[in-house]
């Protein structure tokens, strides 16, 4: 499996070369909608991009879990924690499946 990550700067250059914005453009852009998906997790909302999948929020509750070396039970405090869940789509693009009613 490759370690490849795909930065901010990637993805700018990519709608730069896709939309045909000027890259300082293309850099706003990226950083307006990543701003803007940010602030609404934020305020507890969900973001759901069609074909992509849909970001949420959860709170988990307080627990007690245990200190895998000594065994010694210690208290988990409650947060919030993202979560992603991939489309059917995205699911089969990346398993490389063909997908009916759709051209990729």
């Amino acid at each position: 499996m490759s370690e490849r990550t795909i930065t901010r700067a990637q993805l700018s250059e990519a709608v730069y070369q896709e939309v045909g914005l000027s890259r300082n453009e293309s850099a706003d852009l990226l950083e307006m909608v990543l701003e803007e998906m940010s602030q609404a997790l934020v305020r507890g909302e969900s973001v759901k991009l069609s074909s992509f999948g849909s970001f949420s929020v959860r709170d988990k509750g307080e627990r007690v879990g245990r200190n895998p070396k000594t065994g010694q039970e210690v208290p988990i405090s409650s947060r919030r924690v993202l979560v992603f869940r991939p489309s059917q789509l995205l699911k089969a693009r990346v398993n490389a499946e063909p997908v009916r009613g759709t051209m990729t």
